[in-house]
């Protein structure tokens, strides 16, 4: 079975897309000293396992590190080899999902109707990855929520930033992957660290209180 969703200070992921190695350090300890826990680096990245090592062993187990866009069970093997915990998918591979459970990542693998959710459920999926959150939007995410089991986490990515979280919290969702609204390539540490503050901030203001 796949390890079960953490509990973090923030149920944020950051999605560090393009990051190259070279940066990884600095990037990874700038969002993680912002107050984020999660860290992704998607595996169309440039030498993304070199990244994801760097970062693992630079914040050690107070992190949640680990690689998105896995799509198969090699990967899977690659990531847990460079000390990465979380898994993230675009998609539900049922054979990715199996190896990431005899190897207890964390896994959120991506879904978009009831049928996906239920299959990565099904699959012992730690969380699902409403994926892309911005076709569905709250009220559609809503619906899709409504049917699943009450202790599933419903995490929204894609097309969503912080402006957003005070719409998803009214329908009961606290868990968001942050991609380009936190990093794009090309930027310094330093500004990518003001993001995630900017970021933590929002999310304290909506669920400090949870």
């Amino acid at each position: 079975m796949s390890a079960p969703w953490p509990r973090l200070k923030r149920n944020i992921v950051a999605i560090l897309r393009g990051l190259r190695p070279d940066e990884a350090k600095a990037v990874g300890r700038a969002v993680f000293e912002a107050g984020i826990e999660a860290i992704e680096v998607p595996l169309n990245s440039p030498d993304p396992f070199r990244s994801i090592e760097t970062i693992a062993a630079d914040l050690g187990k107070d992190a949640l590190v680990g690689a998105g866009t896995v799509l198969t069970p090699a990967d899977v093997d690659r990531l847990a080899s460079a000390g990465g915990r979380l898994l993230v998918a675009p998609n539900v591979d049922t054979a990715v999902l199996a190896r990431a459970a005899e190897l207890s990542l964390v896994t959120m693998p991506g879904v978009f109707t009831p049928t996906e959710a239920f299959v990565a459920i099904k699959a012992k999926a730690s969380a699902l990855k409403l994926f892309p959150a911005s076709v569905l939007g709250p009220k559609g995410i809503a619906a899709v929520g409504a049917v699943l089991p009450r202790e599933t986490v419903v995490g929204v990515v894609g097309g969503v930033s912080e402006a957003d979280f005070a719409d998803y919290a009214k329908v009961g969702v606290s868990t968001f992957g942050l991609g380009s609204s936190l990093y794009k390539p090309g930027m310094s540490a330093a500004d990518v660290g003001e993001r995630a503050k900017a970021a933590v901030a929002a999310w304290d203001r909506v669920f400090g209180d949870r």
